[in-house]
């Protein structure tokens, strides 16, 4: 029987426990340049200090109108493969896989940081145009046109069949730039409302291309992208993809969790993605939350799991916030891998504290300059 700290082996990368960093943003490239600063280091560091299995990098923009806010962390150029590098060296010295998620936030993006009330940015101040599948689609928050730094701009615009196909190739170069930086692990963004996840939902894809309509059509763009990453990227290397399971949006069509197993059963079949990492929401102002109690995400991680069928892991999120809690996930196979996300903001020595819980010491040890206190 698997447990949270028995080895998690995918390709030829051994992780040394079931935890997993969940990306998390971190908003704080203060040059708008999209470069790793040391906020980000030390962010990343510590958790690998602190014991888990895989690291994994915020939303990383594939380019630069691909980033959430204005502060965002970018995998674009060279420069950011220099400032990323040392924190993948750190993780392999400390003992934890290094991931980094590439993204593109589609017409989510273009954003002050949230404690600036992710106000929008137009390109006549510092930001630019949002590209979208459907720009008729994008669903403004109520007073965003008044709140806008331009509002007397376009913000967001659809992009061409050509513009789509573009994509792909940012995408691809951006996996390359992550094996140049030394990341174990790459992650397809496709969650949370932002670009793949607003190709895949009905609700924000109103195209009449080969892009969207039926579900093989909304589904081809993220088929596309996984498969040229894991083309591009070392087959040695594994390739996980975040999907939201759902866009809770009952009242209308939309993105199902059955559409969500569909697709991750397709790409775990024909040997795309190691493993299938299972959010959900984040597509749409009216989404009705369900109670955000412990596991509530995680029912959405056994369907997939069930769906893939062993040919693909599959990992879990959300309210994951004790030992007790992750472990069950793993013993009782509802995933392979606990992805914790908010109780790593916490404490970022989630894992080792985990292990101290579960008696389990010999599986994972302070580093010995903190030892005198524990």
């Amino acid at each position: 029987m698997s447990d949270l700290f028995s080895d998690l082996s995918m390709r030829d990368r051994t992780a040394r426990n079931r935890v997993m960093v969940s990306p998390m943003c971190q908003y704080s490239c203060p040059e708008q340049d999209g470069l790793a600063t040391e906020w980000h280091r030390q962010h990343l560091e510590s958790r690998a200090v602190g014991g888990a299995g895989i690291v994994m990098t915020e939303a990383t923009a594939v380019r630069p109108d691909g980033r959430i806010s204005t502060h965002d962390l970018g995998l674009w150029s060279d420069a950011h493969v220099d400032a990323l590098e040392p924190i993948t060296e750190f993780c392999e010295e400390y003992g934890a896989l290094s991931g980094v998620q590439l993204a593109h936030a589609g017409h989510k993006g273009s954003k002050r940081p949230p404690w600036d009330d992710s106000v929008p940015v137009g390109p006549n101040g510092d930001g630019w145009v949002a590209p979208s599948p459907s720009a008729d689609a994008y669903p403004w928050r109520e007073g965003d046109d008044e709140r806008s730094d331009d509002a007397d701009v376009k913000h967001v615009e659809t992009m061409s069949t050509t513009d789509v196909e573009a994509l792909v190739d940012d995408f691809v170069a951006a996996a390359e730039r992550a094996d140049d930086a030394g990341f174990d692990v790459v992650e397809v963004h496709a969650a949370h409302g932002y670009l793949l996840h607003e190709f895949l939902s009905p609700v924000t894809n109103r195209r009449e291309d080969r892009y969207g309509g039926s579900f093989e059509a909304r589904t081809r763009v993220v088929r596309e992208v996984c498969t040229a990453v894991r083309d591009a990227f070392p087959g040695e290397k594994p390739v996980f993809v975040r999907f939201s399971a759902t866009d809770w949006l009952p009242d209308r069509d939309s993105w199902t969790v059955d559409d969500c197993a569909a697709l991750a059963a397709d790409l775990a079949t024909d040997g795309v993605v190691d493993l299938v990492d299972v959010s959900a929401g984040g597509l749409h102002p009216d989404q009705q939350l369900p109670d955000a109690g412990p596991n509530y995400q995680v029912p959405y991680a056994e369907r997939v799991r069930e769906a893939v069928d062993g040919k693909a892991l599959v990992g879990a999120v959300g309210g994951i916030t004790t030992a007790e809690q992750a472990d069950a996930l793993v013993r009782n196979d509802r995933a392979d891998l606990a992805i914790v996300g908010r109780q790593h903001l916490r404490d970022p020595y989630f894992a080792v504290h985990a292990a101290e819980t579960l008696d389990r010491e010999d599986a994972v040890e302070w580093p010995r300059q903190y030892r005198r206190a524990v």
